[in-house]
């Protein structure tokens, strides 16, 4: 094929501006490579319009210009609180709310933050642009182009026909590129969920009266007719945002016994009954929201659990799959965030040591699965069962597993399946970068001031560390002073643990990590309810000194949670 067939060429080919792409980009921008991204909507974002729960995992263990920056969120959220519904008419429902970051440290430390789809996609393509990423948007990659068995570029619906040496592919679950490079198959309707999402508008400080900064979840029997059915689906998730919540349910296109069903119909019905009846909803809510919006929105859920599906490559000659496109979705969260993010950066390292060694191969980019397969959290998220496996409590109706299933999906006995994931990236992390733990710090800290304040990148508000602006310029409190000293000598703590630890220490914490799960499992039962009373007693003093932390972080200087500037420069010059 001649090289006059083309109409451009770049190295790097990203397709799809959601939360994966802009990251990939990015970053290949960055070593310096050529960079495309292309969006099929008019704006960023416009297909994820909706919002959602991004753990803090994802922030953690993330894009450091993301952990480092200034986001837009709408709500740190320091946990969940599941309402089991036995019988909606005696108003009988249970509550589990064990799985919630403890005060003092709540709210600045946070379990996650909600955050709405469209300016969040927006920031991350922002930041990309920055780095030398050419956007383009309305543009739709209708084919891919190639050269034997080796991609070599697309066709955009425009009759654009562009080279590149790498694509990847960012589209999310009901992309087809996957499909036509023959790597994939369409997901079947049984892992594919539907969300009905209503956007609400609600003063926030009846917001920060009611919820606080809990996300709320709600689980019923099936007959009910409240949420839909169990273990197909999410039941009912109530997300609360600065001056708006998200009442959204969803369930999967086909349910047990190949059933279709009637999604408008049912959906409305649940909705109908749960609003005229759950107690907190009719009586504190309803009176003071006012519907904005309706959306709806289809994502994979159960990919993860389907061995055939699972096993599926996530490359290709000349392509790597991130995020939903590679059936990375949290099966347990139903939380693809995250697992866009990491998969976004290792797509992007394996994508620059491959054009930089002039192989992008199948057999090369092979390293990417192998990669995305040794990623404790990625394959965490995608095999929780227990959200499936709420269809087993259903079946026999069993009130006694369904508790089972909620505990260990969305309470503390969740621990008994992360705390080995979590634990290993953690000590991997640190290992790479002692100075991660003050990082982490200062971002919570940062992220939790920006929410206070509504300071982010890009609005009018923000006020972020500038090159000629310096610390010393800066008069600080004595607290603030204190702050700083801690925070260096967390540093040199780390470094010197770093290299001074002998192996025995590193061995015993790695040999640690490996057993957590199975010692949480076996000490849960035992420490879960010394826990719970713990935090009840001491609840008077543990608010007290929330309250003097949250004041203390609202009221510093921005400057003392910044990191020092993060001087990128694209190798373009």
């Amino acid at each position: 094929m001649s090289e006059e067939s083309f109409t451009e060429e770049y190295d790097v080919i990203v397709v799809g501006a959601g939360f994966g792409g802009p990251v990939a980009a990015r970053k290949c921008a960055l070593a310096g490579l050529k960079t495309l991204m292309l969006e099929r909507s008019e704006n960023v974002g416009e297909k994820v319009i909706s919002g959602l729960t991004i753990p803090l995992y994802g922030f953690l263990f993330g894009p450091a210009f993301i952990r480092e920056g200034n986001p837009p969120i709408e709500r740190p959220v320091d946990g969940i609180v599941n309402y089991i519904i036995k019988d909606i008419d005696k108003e009988d429902i249970e509550i589990d709310d064990t799985l919630k970051i403890p005060k003092p440290l709540s709210p600045v430390i946070a379990f996650g933050f909600n955050a709405y789809c469209k300016p969040f996609c927006e920031w991350e393509a922002r930041k990309a642009i920055e780095a030398g990423v050419i956007l383009r948007t309305s543009t739709t990659v209708t084919e891919l182009i190639k050269e034997g068995d080796q991609i070599i570029g697309v066709i955009t619906a425009k009759g654009e026909r562009i080279k590149s040496k790498i694509i990847i592919d960012a589209e999310g679950s009901q992309g087809l590129l996957a499909i036509k490079a023959s790597i994939r198959e369409k997901y079947p309707p049984e892992t594919i969920s539907l969300a009905d999402t209503y956007d609400y508008e609600m003063p926030k400080p009846l917001i920060d009266k009611i919820f606080g900064h809990s996300v709320w979840f709600c689980w019923a029997w099936d007959e009910l007719k409240l949420t839909p059915p169990l273990g197909f689906g999410n039941g009912l998730m109530l997300w609360p945002y600065r001056r708006s919540l998200h009442f959204m349910q969803d369930q999967c296109l086909k349910l047990k016994g190949n059933i279709v069903p009637n999604m408008r119909k049912t959906f409305d019905l649940y909705h109908e009954n749960i609003t005229t009846k759950l107690p907190w909803w009719k009586n504190l809510v309803a009176p003071h929201v006012k519907l904005r919006a309706r959306m709806w929105e289809g994502f994979e859920i159960f990919v993860g659990l389907n061995p055939r599906l699972r096993k599926m490559k996530n490359h290709g000659n000349g392509i790597l799959l991130i995020g939903d496109a590679a059936g990375l979705e949290s099966t347990e969260l139903c939380d693809g965030v995250p697992a866009a993010w990491f998969s976004a950066e290792i797509a992007a390292s394996v994508a620059i040591e491959a054009i930089k060694k002039k192989d992008v191969s199948e057999k090369f980019l092979k390293k990417y699965d192998t990669l995305i397969k040794s990623h404790p959290l990625i394959q965490w998220s995608i095999s929780g069962t227990n959200r499936y496996n709420l269809r087993y409590a259903q079946e026999k109706h069993d009130l006694k597993l369904l508790r089972k299933y909620v505990h260990a999906g969305w309470g503390i006995a969740a621990m008994t399946h992360v705390a080995t994931p979590l634990m290993k990236m953690v000590l991997s992390s640190l290992n790479n970068d002692p100075f991660l733990l003050t990082k982490w710090i200062k971002m919570y800290c940062r992220y939790y001031y920006n929410w206070a304040h509504e300071r982010f990148d890009f609005t009018s508000k923000s006020t972020g560390t500038q090159p000629t602006l310096k610390k010393e310029a800066i008069r600080f409190s004595r607290a603030e002073k204190i702050f700083e000293t801690v925070m260096k000598i967390l540093d040199n703590t780390m470094t010197w643990m770093r290299r001074h630890s002998p192996k025995w220490i590193k061995y015993f914490t790695w040999s640690l990590a490996n057993s957590a799960n199975q010692m949480t499992k076996l000490m849960l039962p035992i420490l879960e309810p010394i826990y719970i009373a713990m935090l009840r007693l001491m609840n008077p003093i543990s608010e007290k000194l929330s309250k003097k932390i949250t004041t203390f972080v609202v009221n510093a200087h921005p400057l003392l949670f910044e990191e020092q500037p993060i001087m990128e420069v694209s190798h373009h010059g």
